[in-house]
């Protein structure tokens, strides 16, 4: 199964806990807001199977439900 992932930077607040728990995926900028680092947080790029439980567990521990999950790429527009 693909999976796809971005973060709602307005909704972030910057607890570090997607960076802990998905570290391959998730980065931060320098303001402390997490973003997906595999694709600047456009959410065009697949997640590797590999990654996939610490993407879960990541979106599952976001406080603020900031980080978005879905089977398809995101629209661009």
């Amino acid at each position: 199964m693909c999976y796809y992932t971005k973060v709602d930077k307005s909704l972030c607040i910057a607890c570090g806990s997607c960076g802990a728990l998905a570290p391959d995926i998730y980065d931060y900028d320098d303001e402390g807001l997490a973003y997906n680092a595999l694709d600047n947080n456009s959410g065009q790029a697949n997640i590797p199977t590999l990654f996939e439980d610490d993407l879960i567990d990541a979106r599952e521990a976001c406080p603020t439900e900031a980080i978005t999950v879905q089977q398809t790429p995101f629209d661009l527009s």
